[in-house]
């Protein structure tokens, strides 16, 4: 095979689903930073979580935001889906909290609750890669907020 011809990789087997959720305030983006005791302890991502057994993507959604950060939210549209390096299929929802509704993060889950920029979000040390994945497809205005 010639070398400047690139073997396609297989693609990532999907081993789970979940559901992200979007929330905005003015040009600030909810964002989380995960407790120690979940998987990528430390990181900042948006909130959400594993789309259960015969759950919609929609009621995960909810579910997700009421379990981590006591936070009603209303999807509103699906944004965009990946799958990220480690085999989850994610869906990334738009979805609206009430104006005057401040998330309470669940210790268990999260460490800490921040309202950034696009920009602020590039600058966090440990931004997940599937969260940079998604602001670069908004950057492509592939996903209009």
């Amino acid at each position: 095979m010639p070398e400047d011809r690139k073997t396609p990789l297989p693609p990532i087997p999907i081993k789970r689903r979940g559901a992200v959720a979007v929330i905005r305030r003015d040009d600030r983006l909810l964002v989380i930073r995960r407790s120690e005791l979940v998987a990528a302890p430390g990181a900042f991502c948006f909130p959400g979580g594993a789309i259960e057994r015969g759950e919609s993507e929609q009621a995960a959604l909810v579910r997700e935001l009421r379990e981590e950060l006591n936070l009603s939210v209303v999807p509103q549209r699906r944004l965009w889906e990946n799958t990220t390096n480690w085999g989850v299929w994610l869906a990334w929802w738009l979805a609206e909290a009430q104006d005057d509704a401040e998330p309470i993060p669940d210790p268990a889950e999260v460490a800490a609750v921040h309202w950034l920029t696009i920009a602020e979000m590039r600058a966090m040390p440990g931004l997940l890669s599937s969260n940079h994945a998604f602001l670069d497809a908004i950057e492509r205005r592939e996903i209009e907020l």
